[in-house]
């Protein structure tokens, strides 16, 4: 009979930022990407890329010697985010103010806490308006099927 330990494991809190997608593997080992990978990895065009750039919502993006753009995993990572945020329906001025509280550091935790928190809270109002349209279009969808199957009126 073999008895393992239970007692828990107090590791460090995972930051999403930082995470690797899992629906999205990267090749073992590299952590060099041009514009073109991330843009066939991440879906999003290279002038897209370029513009997050500009505007700060991708900032100190790596240059090689010749001046190209070398994206690393943690910048697939941070777009991983963006993305999501993207989904919430974050304006992209919020999503720059959240990149440069990231680049503040720790000091801006809690800053970003409230952010995150309020976000959620709009997330979880939104599904709520969503859920009520989805029993509204199910009553209607029925309605209808039921309107074929009912013999016609002269």
């Amino acid at each position: 009979m073999t008895v393992t330990d239970s007692t828990p494991v107090n590791s460090p809190p995972v930051d999403v930022c930082v995470a690797a997608d899992p629906d999205h593997p990267r090749p073992d080992g590299q952590d060099r990407y041009t514009i073109s990978e991330v843009a066939a990895y991440t879906g999003l065009s290279a002038p897209t890329l370029r513009w997050y750039e500009e505007i700060g919502l991708m900032p100190h993006v790596a240059r090689s010697h010749t001046g190209q753009r070398i994206f690393g995993n943690r910048d697939l990572d941070w777009l991983a985010f963006v993305r999501r945020l993207r989904l919430t329906g974050m304006a992209v001025a919020d999503m720059v103010h959240f990149a440069e509280l990231v680049r503040r550091g720790e000091v801006t935790f809690a800053e970003r806490r409230q952010i995150l928190e309020q976000t959620r809270r709009d997330v979880v109002a939104r599904m709520a308006e969503l859920q009520d349209t989805l029993v509204v279009l199910d009553a209607k969808i029925d309605f209808y099927a039921g309107a074929d199957q009912a013999p016609e009126r002269a």
